[in-house]
């Protein structure tokens, strides 16, 4: 064979391990290379929240927190998909300290700006590809202060901490994508010193006492958005039964205010219930409880299968509130902030539809003192003006206004399906209100623009109700 007959035969060959090699070098798909995902999702009111390139699965916290510093050491292995071919990628996390970040066993670089974590890999990642990111971090976390000036994120308390999440907190104790479009499954290992209880989602998978510290580990095997992770760490006195149904419940107290709670958190089975009934199945493995005192948290928040609830807010209209969420917020959660009115309109509406069905009050007649009251009409409550506002009276009250005059247009029998229907149509996933306009005409076969333009993004009040 001349040389010229041999270039011909081998060049083939040469050119396909070229390519092999090429790709093997550049980590990505036939030699395609990654390109950074995105330092926020671009929410209309936390810019910076969330990141793009990547969808997160499942988070494995695993912390140790000492109350008599202050200081929170912790490991968070992050399972995610690519939804690019990614060279790097941002977390969100909000103060503490580093100490290292692996990406597939691998030693990466990470450099923080501000509440964004930049991790960059030691190959690019394909899309579709599933990788594990190891976060090693500590320190004393911070409390974020929200734009309404509440304070959210992690809460020291007299003997231990609380933390709770809505909007951007959770990035006080744990890296992760925060925003609440990126739900993901959750362990969350505790050890904390005796006799301290350490209390979060789900179910207790264990409880290990070694020396003079207590492991605790707890999973959701449902899908959760970040701001309603929960971890209350203190002396609690925690209960634990069954619903009729087998369902789990746990309820946690600080055991100062267990005797004046104890006949409240007996009613969890009974408003878990009723929500079954008119909402649908419960979508969650567990259910419960965690009351704290009124100096730990400002306010009570649907943290997913375990509401918490400060002693002073501590009341049947407002637990039957937040189980409401726990399909309305929790299980089908907003596409964004500017949805924060599906969340909290819904778990209004409940309460009105509680004291229908058991205090002789019609929900017209919620509803005409919702009407009357002029903070539900600062604002539509589908255009909350800022982000200090997606928490104000509209998106309560007069989003529970807008539920009820679909009730008048479509009539009782086809509200209450879509009362049922909606969660389940998202169960646990996102929805945007134009998703729940969409569906409620689809099924209504209504038009029901006048109700969307008077009352979801209508600046006037209405002359009569």
């Amino acid at each position: 064979m001349d040389q010229r007959a041999l270039v011909r035969a081998v060049a083939p060959a040469l050119a396909l391990l070229l390519l092999v090699s090429s790709a093997g070098c550049t980590g990505g798909g036939a030699g395609v290379e990654g390109e950074p995902g995105a330092a926020g999702l671009r929410d209309p009111y936390f810019r910076k929240l969330g990141n793009g390139g990547y969808d997160v699965e499942h988070y494995d916290l695993t912390l140790d927190y000492e109350p008599r510093t202050g200081r929170l050491t912790g490991s968070a292995e992050i399972t995610a998909r690519a939804t690019q071919d990614l060279s790097a990628f941002n977390l969100d996390l909000h103060g503490l300290t580093v100490d290292g970040v692996q990406v597939e066993g691998r030693e990466a670089a990470a450099n923080r700006a501000g509440d964004e974590l930049t991790v960059r890999p030691r190959r690019d990642l394909d899309k579709g590809e599933t990788f594990r990111t190891v976060v090693r971090y500590s320190g004393v976390p911070r409390t974020v202060v929200d734009a309404d000036r509440s304070k959210e994120g992690w809460l020291a308390t007299e003997e231990g901490a609380l933390a709770v999440g809505e909007p951007t907190g959770s990035m006080s104790w744990f890296p992760g994508n925060h925003h609440p479009s990126d739900k993901a499954t959750y362990d969350i290992a505790v050890t904390v010193p005796k006799p301290l209880k350490a209390v979060s989602n789900g179910e207790l998978e264990s409880e290990r006492a070694d020396g003079g510290r207590t492991s605790f580990v707890w999973t959701s095997k449902e899908p959760m958005a970040s701001y309603l992770a929960t971890l209350a760490i203190g002396p609690y006195d925690v209960k634990s039964t069954r619903t009729a149904s087998g369902l789990p419940v746990v309820n946690a107290v600080d055991p100062e205010l267990a005797d004046d709670s104890k006949a409240l958190l007996g009613r969890v089975p009974e408003v878990v219930k009723w929500g079954t009934e008119n909402f649908g199945p419960y979508p969650f493995s567990a259910a419960g409880a965690i009351v704290v005192p009124d100096g730990d948290v400002g306010y009570a928040l649907e943290t997913q299968t375990r509401p918490v609830f400060p002693q002073g807010q501590f009341d049947l209209p407002t637990l039957v509130h937040e189980i409401a969420h726990q399909w309305y917020g929790d299980s089908v959660s907003p596409a964004s902030w500017r949805d924060m009115w599906l969340n909290e309109g819904f778990a209004t509406y409940a309460e009105w539809l509680w004291a229908e069905d058991f205090d002789d009050m019609p929900a017209q007649e919620s509803f005409d003192e919702a009407f009357a009251d002029e903070a539900n009409w600062e604002f539509p409550p589908a255009a909350p003006p800022s982000a200090a506002d997606i928490s104000s009276a509209p998106v309560y009250g007069r989003g529970a206004m807008v539920l009820h005059k679909i009730r008048q247009a479509v009539g009782d029998d086809v509200f209450r399906e879509i009362l049922r229907g909606w969660p389940a149509e998202h169960r646990y996933g996102n929805a945007s209100t134009a998703d729940f306009t969409e569906y409620v005409e689809e099924k209504s076969g209504e038009d029901l623009s006048e109700v969307w333009d008077v009352w979801l993004y209508g600046d006037e009040r209405p002359d009569t109700p």
